[in-house]
């Protein structure tokens, strides 16, 4: 019995002893993001939307949330209308895992998206759900989910 007590106990103390992983940082994660829409989130007339009420809105909705995960994780191509403005371009989907995407989310409706309705943190376990429901859909596809989104 003491043999399996302390292998037990000592597995416990290997167990605490491991670092600590850090959670994914949205603000650095939102460099590759600022390249098109800028650092401050007011994007470029006619070429990137920006990321202000717009994205507070749709963050707002469940089939918002799902909208912007998605465009983080799939990608978008085609029209949109932002803010009254159309855009035409295309953003390519990041290469992010669940917690870098809710990170980067977080970031921007945190940091980024100050005005608009309160801000509900996004978690790696809903983005999972978005990636799951959203693995079918094309660039295109999520395009499209903007307008019944709830996207102004």
């Amino acid at each position: 019995m003491k043999v399996a007590f302390g292998l037990v106990g000592a597995m416990g103390i290997a167990a605490l002893a491991l670092p600590a992983v850090a959670a994914p940082d949205g603000a650095a994660l939102f460099a590759r993001c600022a390249a098109c829409h800028t650092k401050t989130g007011a994007g470029v007339p006619g070429a990137y939307p920006p990321l202000g009420a717009d994205f507070r809105a749709l963050a707002a909705k469940p089939a918002g949330r799902r909208y912007i995960a998605l465009a983080v994780l799939r990608g978008l191509s085609g029209p949109l209308t932002v803010e009254g403005k159309p855009y035409r371009g295309v953003m390519p989907a990041q290469v992010l895992d669940d917690a870098s995407a809710a990170a980067v989310l977080n970031h921007v409706g945190t940091q980024i998206a100050k005005t608009g309705p309160a801000f509900k943190a996004f978690t790696d376990k809903e983005v999972a759900g978005y990636r799951a429901s959203g693995a079918a859909l094309s660039s295109a596809d999520v395009a499209k989910l903007h307008e019944g989104a709830g996207g102004k």
